[in-house]
């Protein structure tokens, strides 16, 4: 797959059908749209694309507003990747991208920027300037042959839409099943291990750090999972995702794994973190020693939820 910032120079743009969106967490709504994507692709001798969003419009327009995020970058273009899409735009929405007219969106970014032949776009889709562009607009350029138009169906899970809002909605709700359900896979969260403070292994607790780059992540509080990238099986353990009241003023956001019964290092390795089942919420708490205290009673209840046992 390749991934371009932007659109590609001229010498590397290729005929596309194209679906545009901000695809968050790659549900089965949206593996069910790229899948028509990719059929529309090959039977028309094109590649098959996505253009996407970094980061989320409403992020720039309305920081304090912006909806939770499923998935880091890194997640979802492996997730676009897994489905078959051959090119991913991403299109950095900064204040001269939010100013385009919808006329130059389509000129400029989709028509010369992508050579798109095959457009695919929600029916409630926006774009270009104070929101100016519809379906109506892209569908004239369709009447004039520029390319062929499709819109995306909704789709539904026994009468549920299967939407990012309601993965969202489940994830912040701690029902991991249900956003399972929604997603057609185990939640999950990718990225490389850095260096700490070292404060958790000098409570008996080491963990692996891994940075959340944005500020509305969709899962928060304490849970058993299980650890992938490490060896051949998954490393069961517990974890913390979010600001670390007790030991850390700076409001930013980090997800941090003890891992049971292992005593490697392995900073810089890529692993990702699948979410078992939510214990609690995150606490502040006087005392290292009562964090200590809480977050072993946490490790015991996690190894009795991955081995099985009622929570």
């Amino acid at each position: 797959m390749q991934i371009f910032r932007g659109t590609p120079r001229l010498s590397r743009r290729v005929p596309c059908a194209l679906a545009v969106g901000n695809f968050d967490g790659v549900h089965r709504g949206h593996r069910a749209l790229l899948a028509r994507v990719t059929s529309a692709a090959r039977s028309r001798g094109l590649a098959s694309a996505v253009m996407t969003f970094e980061p989320h419009p409403r992020e720039f327009f309305a920081p304090k507003a912006a909806p939770m995020r499923i998935s880091n970058l890194r997640d979802k273009l492996e997730a676009l990747r897994d489905v078959g899409i051959d090119r991913v735009f991403i299109q950095h929405f900064n204040r001269r991208f939010a100013q385009l007219s919808a006329t130059e969106f389509v000129e400029r970014t989709l028509l010369e920027g992508c050579d798109v032949r095959w457009l695919l776009v929600g029916d409630d889709f926006r774009f270009g300037a104070g929101r100016a562009g519809d379906n109506a607009l892209l569908q004239r350029y369709s009447a004039q042959g520029r390319f062929e138009l499709e819109q995306m169906p909704t789709f539904d899970d026994g009468g549920e839409r299967i939407s990012s809002t309601g993965v969202r909605t489940a994830l912040a709700a701690g029902d991991l099943a249900r956003a399972e359900r929604l997603l057609g896979r185990p939640y999950s969260i990718s990225g490389r291990v850095l260096h700490g403070r070292k404060l958790g292994r000098s409570m008996g607790f080491p963990t692996l750090n891994l940075r959340i780059a944005h500020a509305h992540p969709a899962v928060h509080g304490i849970f058993a999972v299980n650890v992938h990238g490490i060896g051949s099986r998954p490393a069961p353990g517990v974890a913390s995702i979010g600001l670390r009241p007790t030991v850390d003023e700076r409001g930013r956001w980090l997800l941090e794994v003890h891992l049971f019964d292992f005593a490697r290092e392995i900073y810089g390795a890529l692993v990702r973190v699948e979410f078992v089942q939510k214990l609690r919420e995150e606490q502040k708490y006087e005392t290292l020693d009562a964090l200590a205290a809480a977050i072993r009673r946490d490790a015991e209840l996690a190894r009795a939820v991955l081995a099985g046992a009622p929570a």
